[in-house]
């Protein structure tokens, strides 16, 4: 598959939208669409209760994941939202009094809030200060404690589009004996992401941005040594080994990641996952990066011609991500004029944020530019 080819699964585009939102939520695809309407016609017609197509469709799912996060299928659960997937870490560990957690002042608050329940027990949250709008793994690394015992860190930061260096980060806490938690939600789908190259202990991340997937269904990995150290502080009745046997009551608890997948699964979301990671894999996941990082330079390029800097102007393209973030005067204005001119982006505190995919190209990024300089030069 080809850009123009994953462009047309996209009828937004013909009518003249410029989507530059998938930091927000992605917009849904002709496959997708098709794949949910068959879908409601077999459960609204012949196949009501098919739980063992589900199954399929479920496991392919799995295995499209690990291939994308260089992962078991074994370490992955489905669950329903980022948050959720954190509190599973954050309630799981047998946490003692004085054990440190390093986050830092400019998460998104899923990575925070978790953490922070956690004071409670005499567990103490540690902020490094953010330098810039940016926080680098040498900023975090400096500011470990010998009571730290779980770092949690965005692999992209949802304002600035800043890319921490994870394998720097997760070389020093598998070294120091230190938990490595990370959000994906801001990069997993646009930029290349290995959990065994990064030495992830954690991984919990959203489907419905980068990825394409639905709202209400995320995914967590584990390493199986994080696994055995970790106590489930919720089971369901899919949490046990043999869940079929109904009335056995043995709490004989799966050693995969399985056990997280307590109950019913979001199978709506399952299915549109599936089918977008197929679209994407037809693509090619190591092709998107490229593309991804290729538009990111351009738009900040064009911007600068105009005199408008992003926040990550200054550093190295290697901590580029798909966002660009940047203010300017009567930001509101701008936002609501971009919105008149069918162009969608994000309002985030103050600043314009653009988040174009790989498949957003030069001539879309022009438009956009151009739709800015008009608003500056009327306003002028």
């Amino acid at each position: 598959m080809n850009v123009e080819q994953f462009r047309q699964q996209f009828p937004f585009i013909k009518n003249g939208i410029i989507y530059f939102n998938h930091a927000s939520t992605a917009p849904v695809s002709l496959a997708v669409r098709e794949r949910i309407t068959e879908l409601l016609k077999e459960k609204s017609e012949t196949k009501i209760d098919d739980y063992f197509s589900f199954l399929k469709v479920y496991e392919e799912t799995k295995i499209l994941l690990s291939e994308l996060i260089n992962a078991n299928p074994d370490r992955i659960a489905f669950l329903d939202n980022t948050s959720n997937g954190l509190n599973i870490l954050a309630t799981g560990i047998d946490w003692k009094s004085g054990d440190r957690i390093l986050l830092n002042d400019i998460e998104f608050p899923a990575n925070v809030y978790p953490f922070l329940n956690l004071e409670k027990f005499d567990v103490q949250v540690d902020f490094v200060k953010s330098k810039n709008g940016i926080v680098s793994a040498e900023d975090i690394i400096a500011n470990v404690k010998p009571q730290t015992k779980l770092i949690s860190v965005s692999f992209v930061q949802f304002l600035s589009g800043y890319k921490i260096e994870l394998e720097k980060l997760g070389n020093f806490c598998r070294q120091n004996n230190i938990i490595i938690s990370v959000d994906g939600i801001q990069g997993i789908g646009a930029m290349n992401f290995d959990v065994q190259k990064f030495k992830i202990d954690f991984l919990s991340c959203g489907t419905q941005k980068w990825l394409f997937g639905a709202q209400g269904l995320a995914f967590i990995y584990l390493t199986e040594e994080l696994q055995r150290k970790l106590n489930p502080a919720y089971v369901g009745w899919l949490s046990v080994e043999d869940a079929w046997n109904l009335l056995d009551y043995k709490m004989n608890l799966k050693k995969s990641a399985n056990v997280y997948q307590g109950g019913t699964l979001n199978s709506l979301g399952i299915y549109i996952f599936n089918t977008s990671l197929k679209l994407l894999k037809d693509f090619g996941f190591d092709r998107i990066e490229e593309r991804v990082i290729s538009n990111t330079k351009y738009i900040r390029k064009k911007l600068n011609e105009m005199g408008i800097k992003s926040l990550l102007d200054e550093v190295d393209e290697k901590f580029y991500s798909g966002i660009t973030t940047f203010k300017v005067d009567n930001a509101e204005k701008l936002f609501k004029h971009l919105e008149e001119e069918k162009i969608v982006c994000s309002l985030r505190e103050g600043f314009i944020r653009l988040s174009p995919h790989f498949y957003n190209t030069f001539e879309d990024i022009d438009v956009v530019v151009k739709s800015i300089r008009k608003f500056i030069t009327n306003k002028d």
